[in-house]
């Protein structure tokens, strides 16, 4: 069985992935997240369907403890957070070793 990529956010971040193809999604305006984010992304990792989850960065500060510990721990779907943070690359590359349980990058650090 073949799995999805979602989206969940605003409707400015998510409208590019749906122009690219992606057709899960969970709209959560910007103003409604405190209230709304939760059941979006609880909802998106509880859908078998769904493969990999796509998050702005900054919208993990809207999530409960108990939401946010399950999207850092998340290993399916794997949840990878975009983000203009210094530290993207190595939280992206925390992403990859997490979901595939090795470390790529490891023989490059040399």
């Amino acid at each position: 069985m073949s799995q999805e990529i979602a989206v969940v956010g605003s409707p400015e971040f998510t409208t590019g992935f749906r122009l690219a193809g992606v057709r899960e999604f969970a709209n959560v305006p910007d103003d409604e997240k405190d209230e709304r984010l939760d059941e979006a992304v609880t909802g998106v990792l509880e859908d078998d369907g769904v493969g990999i989850v796509v998050m702005h960065e900054g919208d993990l500060e809207h999530l409960s403890r108990n939401v946010r510990s399950n999207v850092e721990t998340s290993v399916e779907p794997v949840v990878v957070t975009i983000g203009s943070g210094a530290s993207g690359g190595g939280g992206l590359r925390e992403q990859i070793k997490r979901a595939i349980g090795i470390d790529l990058m490891d023989e490059d650090s040399e």
